[in-house]
């Protein structure tokens, strides 16, 4: 079966062709997501975990229709569930981030029918949305149709991702079928790889937020320009056969080829040789993704950055001078060298494994893009003028860390926004992703300028940072410490073991709380906004700017230390979550503190009707808020108060009531003011209206 291989152009056609055409994308990427989970012979081994740092597999079947209900709910697109439970379970944890939940025991996972029947019942909203929904040509990230192709791409990754994991789940449970078609043009003999020479040249990276061609995450966009000096790189990938000169002289027992995390890495691991490399009774073998032949020693080898960085010191050393990884731009500046996105490629599944090495010839070199990723030494990072998308905030921002590693050029495998040449795609170094590598002989500068904990790509972040964090403005108090100060006499002489920060953002209040609470959880549905809390109990300081006067800034370092709050940081964990559909083991709180979030809801009512279920007896509900209802957060349908109803004024003070009066007795209603400073000159004066509530 031929499978489009491109992502839809956002410029061309009128809207009807366009709706046909997403359609038809949609469904492709929909059946083929599932397509993949059909090469396990039972479907009871959907709960097997291929590997111990990801989930088990039901949960990427589950997670990618998931994604489709949660953001059109966050771009309020759509205003239901259709599983609240399942939308909770199969939510997050994709990327082992410090802030995941990977603990088993906190799941209760669907069977496959349920999440089957789930799947069918989103794929129907999704078509139904693609024939109805009203949009203009062309699309941009404005458009409610970008929510569309955001998961429809979102699900591209995972087709390849979820590949990667039957790869590393025993064969014993995969059928042998041949879903696709195979490559079988293996040999025991291998080109000899040498360096070729890539001219000087420049390198531009441009995509515009409002007009785009092709659909993109948020780090490919806006500008980056850079002028690259000759150098050379391999003409091949490397391929099964040179990594074996590496295996055979005991490269992995050779410490000093691998970097500190590399030796973490080669400890945890035990490795001897690449892991889809299988040796039997002293002969070596391949694992592809659903069957074992014989090793090609002329197909790339596919490995992870650490054995990719320790063979360019054993290559290095063979040479007699320095060969290393190439760097994001390097890379680029090939792919321009050679035409590459013009070229036949093993890409799009065309094949559904890699191919020879020196089969898809690009100028002087081979395989540019396509057949395995190439590992670079490039960071992820931002691009100058980066901004996230409203719906999805925490595609990129976590992978700011120094230990996310760009991939170049797509694999067998890769769809859509994957093959783009603009395409930016990061992973951690010691994952394994059909990625491969070449080297390069280069005097090109490859470092870039990221520091783990240096807050500098967010406008918003940095605001918010000064506002819990920074000085205090016209004797107004701190607010997160002020509106903890306030609570104290209330829960002087009652159980303090757990609370919940719920709306926790950059997590001051947690810090706070957690001076008088054993356990304190902060919840955000802001990957960004909880990186802040993270870095601050990993790092001994964490650096931000802060806007001064037009594009000036200040930069600012805290720490801890600064606020008394280093010993809270133990009693402290932060994750990412939705306040309007939270997981159920998210209960049993003696305090729940939600800070300025009820006005910021995409449903406020769900939040209200949930909570208080969470809430132990005799436990506190807290909730500050200058209900400042606005369109932006909340559809006017779903607002609390602010509005006038036959004739009346809604208060949200009064709904608040109306809803918690039943189960909760109200202690005390406080008002908390709150300074934000925007500019030198400029500053947000607002007053919070804190309602205090005990469990009945």
């Amino acid at each position: 079966m031929n499978y489009r291989k491109d992502t839809i152009n956002l410029t061309e056609g009128s809207v009807e062709e366009k709706r046909a055409e997403i359609r038809e994308y949609f469904l492709q990427t929909y059946e083929l997501d599932e397509k993949i989970f059909d090469l396990l012979k039972d479907k009871e081994y959907l709960y097997k975990q291929p590997n111990r740092l990801r989930h088990p597999l039901i949960f990427y079947y589950g997670h990618t229709a998931t994604f489709f209900m949660n953001k059109l709910n966050i771009a309020n697109i759509i205003k239901k569930r259709v599983d609240k439970n399942l939308e909770a379970i199969f939510a997050i944890g994709v990327d082992e981030m410090s802030w995941d939940d990977l603990n088993s025991e906190n799941y209760s996972w669907p069977t496959y029918e349920q999440t089957k029947a789930y799947r069918d019942e989103v794929k129907e909203i999704i078509l139904d949305l693609i024939d109805n929904m009203q949009f203009s040509m062309p699309i941009n990230w404005e458009s409610p149709m970008w929510i569309i192709l955001m998961g429809i791409e979102h699900e591209n990754i995972h087709i390849e991702t979820s590949s990667v994991l039957l790869r590393e789940l025993n064969i014993k449970y995969l059928v042998e079928d041949e879903l696709l078609l195979y490559c079988n043009e293996f040999s025991n003999k291998y080109p000899k790889n040498e360096l070729v020479e890539v001219q000087e040249g420049e390198v531009i990276l441009e995509k515009n937020h409002e007009n785009p061609v092709y659909y993109g995450w948020d780090n490919e966009f806006s500008f980056h320009k850079s002028y690259i000096k000759a150098f050379k790189a391999s003409k091949y990938l490397v391929s099964n056969g040179e990594f074996m000169e590496f295996v055979k002289e005991g490269g992995y027992t050779k410490l000093h080829y691998f970097s500190k995390d590399g030796l973490k890495w080669l400890d945890f691991s035990k490795a001897k040789h690449p892991t889809f490399w299988i040796k039997k009774d002293g002969r070596f073998y391949l694992r592809e993704i659903n069957r074992v032949v014989p090793l090609p020693l002329n197909y790339p080898v596919d490995i992870n950055v650490y054995e990719a960085e320790a063979f360019c010191k054993y290559k290095s050393e063979k040479l007699g001078f320095e060969v290393r990884l190439p760097s994001e731009d390097e890379y680029y500046r090939l792919n321009d060298y050679v035409k590459a996105q013009e070229s036949e490629a093993n890409i799009g599944l065309k094949f559904f494994n890699q191919t020879p090495v020196d089969k898809y010839k690009m100028g002087e070199f081979y395989d540019v893009i396509g057949n395995v990723w190439q590992w670079s030494i490039t960071p992820i990072y931002p691009f100058d003028g980066f901004k996230t998308h409203p719906a999805y905030d925490d595609f990129t921002t976590p992978t700011f860390d120094d230990r996310h590693a760009l991939i170049k050029g797509g694999s067998f495998i890769s769809l859509g926004n994957e093959i783009l040449r603009s395409a930016r795609y990061a992973f951690r170094k010691h994952f394994f992703q059909h990625a491969g590598f070449r080297y390069v002989q280069s005097n090109n500068d490859y470092r870039t300028k990221l520091n783990d904990n240096v807050y500098e790509t967010d406008e918003q972040i940095s605001q918010y940072c000064e506002f819990h964090y920074g000085a205090e403005y016209y004797g107004v108090k701190n607010f997160p410490k002020n509106s903890v100060e306030l609570l104290k006499p209330y829960i002087k002489d009652l159980k303090k073991q757990k609370a919940l920060d719920l709306g926790c953002s950059v997590g001051r209040s947690s810090f706070e709380l957690a001076k008088h609470y054993d356990e304190v959880l902060g919840i955000d549905f802001s990957a960004n906004f909880i990186n802040v809390g993270v870095k601050l109990k990993k790092y001994d300081s964490l650096t931000y700017k802060v806007t001064t006067e037009g594009s000036l800034f200040d930069e600012k370092t805290i720490s801890l230390k600064d606020f008394d709050l280093e010993e809270t940081k133990d009693r402290v964990t932060f994750m990412q979550g939705d306040a309007c559909n939270l997981k159920d083991l998210y209960s049993g709180y003696d305090l729940i503190f939600c800070s300025n979030l009820i006005d910021r809801l995409y449903y406020p009512q769900k939040f209200l009707d949930d909570i208080p279920k969470r809430v132990n007896k005799d436990g506190f509900l807290v909730l500050l808020s200058p209900y400042t209802w606005l369109e932006d957060y909340t559809p006017k349908a779903n607002w609390l108060g602010g509005y006038l109803k036959d004739n009346k004024e809604v208060k949200t003070f009064d709904t608040l009531k109306t809803n918690l009066e039943k189960e909760f007795e109200l202690l005390d209603i406080l008002d908390v003011p709150f300074v934000i400073k925007e500019t030198n000159r400029k500053f947000q004066h607002t007053i919070s209206q804190m309602s205090i509530w005990k469990r009945k």
